[in-house]
């Protein structure tokens, strides 16, 4: 090749690595503020129940309100997502954010309080599907797997700044302010996704030629989004390996649902770890999450069987929250075990959306991210109703061997889904030739 040619190669390949880069940032920024609002109105109970004198069961169903309707809309929005495109659709949950923040600011009742977790449940709704379906269609085959891992880390991130954003506010002002600052935030994100709305755009593109994008389904010849609605739900529902997927998920979160609502009480009573150190203790657990996310970036790249790099790290997770469970070991040691657990479960998370990958459908990217996402959902919202049962009956394991189960039911359920995947594609493969 002469050295016009390599010079010109070089300067495209560095434009499309800084293109997937940008892309990745802004999306991660957008995913980092969906995480960031979900905890908006847990942070603010205290004062709220100060206020107006609330009872627990009344805010608590104000995050019900909440992820009941996420569930619902995220089920649904993919098929817009599909057909109109995401970065629109982004920049609507985005500002469902912005809307129910002004709402908590300006409440003078319960129900402006409901409207506002309404609100707020509908924009958020629409994160994994728009995520998904731009980083599968927009970032290249060879970035993907750090695009999973961005993704899962910046989450993790928006958690952890939401606790420090709000009390810091509502110490120098008061809650409202907390919460007019909290829809400040969100509208800075808005406006950057608007700034880069044509990185972000894009319609039913081609997803990136890989091996783990081979089509694994025998509709993948057929573009689901020129489909109805209804067709295609059809057309899904009928495919196991989505349904095995969707469990998967309902599984994990119903696993890191009980260990973050738990994970608290359980070090202070099985270990004797005062609060404030068992609160650090979880806090790690989050970091170290992250800190698997980002290396489970580089598994993706390295390990084209995601499937036994999900079952694998989520199986030692669930070992280690079983020994946990077992109080047989001393309590720093316990400490760093709730760590070792939290930086496993995140290994998972890429090779678990590169998975998600091989058994989606052309035309259905948003449409199936948003299904098995809403499993999450589903996860988080009935696991601490049933262990705290479960703990108020005198079970005191029971969180943390009910999350280690989970983690290996998703486990076996990852390896399903690939196998599903596989036989799709022995038959797609038969019918074609």
């Amino acid at each position: 090749m002469s050295n016009s040619a390599t010079q010109a190669v070089e300067p495209s390949a560095k434009l499309v690595r800084r293109k997937d880069w940008t892309i990745i940032g802004l999306i991660g920024i957008a995913h980092s503020s969906s995480h960031f609002y979900q905890l908006v109105l847990p942070t603010l109970y205290l004062s709220l129940a100060q206020e107006y004198g609330y009872d627990f069961t009344q805010l608590g169903f104000l995050a019900t309100v909440f992820f009941l309707v996420s569930c619902l809309g995220q089920a649904s929005s993919g098929f817009v997502v599909d057909r109109i495109g995401p970065a629109p659709v982004l920049r609507f949950g985005l500002l469902g954010f912005v809307a129910s923040a002004l709402l908590i600011a300006i409440s003078d009742s319960y129900i402006t309080l409901l409207a506002a977790a309404l609100i707020g449940g509908v924009g958020n709704s629409i994160f994994h599907p728009v995520d998904y379906s731009i980083i599968n269609h927009r970032v290249s085959p060879q970035r993907l797997g750090h695009a999973f891992s961005i993704h899962g880390l910046t989450g993790n991130l928006g958690w952890a700044l939401t606790p420090v954003f709000m009390a810091t506010l509502i110490y120098w002002f008061n809650w409202r302010i907390a919460a007019l600052g909290a829809g400040l935030l969100v509208a800075l994100v808005l406006f950057l996704t608007w700034l880069g709305r044509d990185l972000l755009s894009g319609r039913n593109q081609p997803m990136a030629t890989s091996v783990e994008s081979e089509p694994a389904t025998v509709t993948a010849s057929v573009d689901l989004s020129q489909k109805s609605a209804w067709a295609t739900f059809i057309t899904l529902i009928n495919q196991p390996a989505l349904w095995g997927a969707f469990l998967f998920f309902a599984c994990t979160a119903a696993a890191l649902s009980s260990v973050q609502n738990y994970t608290i009480p359980m070090l202070d009573q099985v270990y004797g770890i005062d609060k404030v150190l068992a609160g650090t203790t979880l806090s790690a657990y989050m970091l170290c999450a992250a800190l698997g996310m980002f290396a489970g970036g580089f598994l993706v790249g390295a390990n084209p069987n995601t499937e036994r790099t999900v079952a694998v790290s989520l199986v030692l997770a669930g070992l280690l929250l079983l020994v946990l469970a077992a109080g047989m070991v001393p309590p720093s040691a316990a400490m760093v075990l709730v760590g070792f657990a939290g930086f496993c479960s995140g290994v998972a998370s890429p090779s678990r959306d590169m998975l998600i990958r091989r058994v989606t459908p052309k035309g259905a990217t948003g449409t199936v991210y948003g299904l098995v996402y809403s499993g999450m959902d589903v996860g988080s919202s009935a696991a601490p109703i049933g262990f705290g049962i479960l703990l108020d009956l005198g079970y005191s394991f029971a969180p943390w061997v009910g999350a280690a189960v989970a983690f290996v039911a998703a486990a076996g359920l990852a390896l399903w889904v690939a196998y599903a995947a596989q036989q799709n594609r022995s038959s797609a493969n038969i019918l074609t030739n």
